[in-house]
């Protein structure tokens, strides 16, 4: 019996039917039995279809004499597929014939050009893909909706981008709540997914009727488009070595953003920032820049140590870090030794450091408790630095800061392979711009306004250090200091204030 394979992607104006593919290979059949297989919504780049898999069992079986397709490339696109599959036709006898280009497979030369035939099959295949990727990649950097699952808390709402007709993300109040409310209970430096998810089920929030799961939570918090982009947003995105498809200025703290996957980049977007693309979205954000960078560098900082894990033995705890190697020291106790010590995750799980040397933890509580004192005595009430709203003048001085410093970065790229008269050019401009830098620098520091109010006051904690609760220390140690790098010998603390 012969068979009659028949395959579409999907249907397009230019493209022929599945119907019409039948009636070329019934005409090839000249009225002998054959059976039909077709394959509607199924790409040519693999062998992964069912009537395709269905046909091959029986051509297995004996039950199938020749293959009859309307064209080459409605049964493979791919090299290897094809070859492995034209192994298994000259193995069960079974002939193969294409409507539209003959081929006689029992001779070398017939076989030789049906190969070269598949090779401008792939290639007419990875065209498409390159050509669908790069269109994909112009229009996400025009801001355009590209599809996909909404957000929580927003919905699709038509709109018009540059004269072209797309969508855009609008806020849903109810859902917008929940979100700040993630944002929130995040940010505390004691808590985590599972604290979250017990919270919302204490609360009864659900999410579509089903309680909140920890990679949902996740998305949320490492999504930029929640937040009210400003500098600060835009700078940490620079630092992470992802690319930003506006300029500076554009960053006023108002629109969310779009973030994509480079177009050479692997794994799930979120995870991995480097090589990815930063683009301004059309739609305003729901939580502020401090807030969300705050969730969204204590998530990087817990894909360096065990994620979810309640601290226990130190109120130091995601704070310390080894002097070494910058990973976090884990606080652990020996009773029979009763005596309790940092030790450096790194070493611990890689050995891939030589650990900070001996440190005990009450001794390095005590000494950073005395450094804690020491800069309270500064303030008589710590007040928590706001450090984006410095006014209009400030705003704008480091957008230009911000420029200039891409700009010096571009052209350190370019020295390496310039010839003498641009290497002179490059180090003039790096000269002019170097200046202004340190200029800016200044300017934008004489405009930094004193220290302002915020719901997070710490009074007199220091103080009365003793009578705190654990989780008091650690709100308190949160609010002075941003990380302790610590070894046997030395140490450093980056301060907040």
């Amino acid at each position: 019996m012969n068979a009659i394979y028949a395959r579409q992607s999907v249907d397009k104006a230019d493209s022929i039917s599945i119907e019409s593919q039948i009636e070329f290979c019934k005409y090839e059949a000249r009225g002998e039995a054959y059976k039909l297989y077709c394959d509607k919504g199924y790409s040519g780049k693999n062998t992964e279809r069912p009537a395709f898999t269905e046909m091959m069992k029986d051509m297995e079986s004996g039950a199938l004499s020749k293959v009859i397709v309307y064209k080459l490339d409605r049964i493979s696109r791919s090299i290897l597929d094809f070859s492995a599959m034209m192994e298994r036709f000259g193995k069960y006898g079974v002939e193969f014939v294409s409507t539209t280009e003959k081929f006689d497979t029992s001779s070398p030369m017939g076989r030789a050009m049906l190969n070269i035939c598949v090779v401008f099959a792939q290639l007419e295949r990875e065209t498409i893909q390159k050509r669908v990727a790069d269109a994909y990649f112009s229009r996400s950097q025009k801001s355009l909706y590209m599809g996909g699952r909404v957000p929580f808390g927003f919905r699709l709402s038509p709109a018009t981008i540059g004269g072209v007709k797309t969508a855009m993300y609008e806020i849903c109040p109810g859902e917008a709540e929940q979100v700040r409310l993630i944002y929130e209970l995040y940010s505390r430096p004691e808590c985590s997914y599972g604290d979250i998810i017990r919270c919302f089920k204490e609360r009864g929030i659900l999410k579509n009727g089903k309680p909140w799961e920890r990679t949902r939570l996740a998305d949320i918090l490492k999504n930029p488009v929640y937040v009210r982009a400003d500098l600060s947003v835009y700078e940490f995105f620079r630092r992470q070595g992802s690319s930003i498809a506006n300029e500076a200025g554009d960053f006023i703290g108002t629109n969310g953003c779009y973030y994509y996957r480079g177009q050479d980049a692997a794994g799930r977007k979120q995870s991995k920032l480097e090589g990815g693309l930063l683009v301004l979205a059309p739609h305003e954000g729901i939580v502020s820049s401090e807030l969300w960078l705050k969730c969204r560098e204590k998530c990087l900082e817990a894909q360096r140590i065990k994620p979810c894990q309640k601290a226990k033995n130190t109120w130091l705890a995601g704070k310390i870090k080894c002097g070494v190697c910058g990973y976090a020291l884990v606080a652990k106790h020996y009773p029979a030794r009763r005596a309790g010590y940092f030790l450096c995750s790194n070493r611990m799980n890689s050995k891939a450091c030589e650990g900070p040397g001996t440190i005990h933890s009450d001794e390095y509580e005590e000494l950073i408790y005395g450094e804690m004192l020491k800069k309270l005595r500064q303030f008589k009430t710590l007040r928590k630095r706001r450090d984006n709203n410095h006014g209009p003048e400030a705003s704008a001085l480091s957008a230009e800061l911000a420029q200039a410093e891409d700009e010096i970065a571009s052209l350190k790229k370019r020295i390496a392979d310039a010839d003498d008269i641009l290497f002179r050019y490059i180090s003039e401009r790096l000269r002019e711009l170097d200046g202004r830098k340190n200029e800016l620098i200044k300017r934008i520091s004489r405009l930094q306004p004193p220290e302002e109010s915020s719901r997070a006051e710490v009074t007199n904690h220091l103080y009365t250090w003793e009578e705190l609760s654990f989780d008091d220390k650690r709100q308190t140690a949160d609010l002075l200091i941003r990380a302790v790098y610590a070894t046997s010998g030395r140490i450093k603390i980056e301060w907040r204030i």
